[in-house]
This record gives C-alpha cells, structure tokens and sequence, in this order.
C-alpha cells in the first residue's frame, strides 16, 4: 500500500529545477494518497510509514529554490494542500470518535471540553 519514498528522496540537493519539483510533488501527493487508504482500512503500520515519508519529503521541499516553482508546481502544491487537508480532517474525526467512545466506556467527560462554571448574577444590594 505505502510507497517507499525514503529509497528515493535524495535530500543532499537543492530543488532548483521545477521538473525536480514536480517529481517530489508527486511523490508527496502519492503518499498522501497511500495515507488516504491507510486512515480508511486504520492500518496503523501504513499511517506511520506515511508519516516518516512525508517527513522526508518535506526536508527535501525545504530545499526548494523560488525559481523552481511554475504554474504546474503551483497546481501540484494546491492538489497536495487539498489531499493533506482532507487527511488532517479524517485523523481528527477518528480521534474524536476514539474519545467519545473511551468517555462512554468510563462516563467521564471529554477530557478536551472545557469545563466553564455558569455565570452568577446577582443584584447590588
């Protein structure tokens, strides 16, 4: 399911081309994708292999020269922000479900929910 990236993320050179650009940005959107499936079959093995390649790959993007980023890169970098969104979103939806069900299993509370007293009123005497 999940691609090794770590095999062919070279991180010793700069981007300065967009071509080498779009290849990590595909590779990054693949990831994300093979992370899509993970959270989906909750496959805890392919979610922290995805973690550790998206890792990788962002040390390669910070290596990215503002010359190599062109209107195709720009469309990859939104796709990519889209896709990491959509996962970002599923993980907490997963987490929230694991919480309520842990807080109904114990009847506590959430432990996130803030616990605000109500306000009192009263008059001046």
């Amino acid at each position: 399911m999940t691609s090794n990236v770590n095999a062919v993320v070279d991180t010793g050179q700069p981007i300065r081309r967009p071509i080498d650009l779009r290849d990590t940005l595909r590779q990054m959107l693949a990831v994300l994708e093979d992370e899509r499936q993970a959270l989906a079959g909750l496959d805890v093995d392919a979610i922290m292999g995805c973690a550790v390649d998206k890792n990788a790959l962002c040390g390669r993007l910070d290596t990215t020269a503002l010359e190599a980023i062109d209107e195709e890169c720009r469309g990859l970098l939104d796709a990519a922000r889209r896709v990491n969104e959509a996962n970002r979103r599923v993980r907490n939806l997963i987490a929230a479900n694991v919480s309520a069900r842990l807080d109904a299993l114990t009847g506590q509370p959430a432990i996130y929910r803030a616990q605000v007293p109500h306000a009192r009123i009263s008059r001046a005497r």
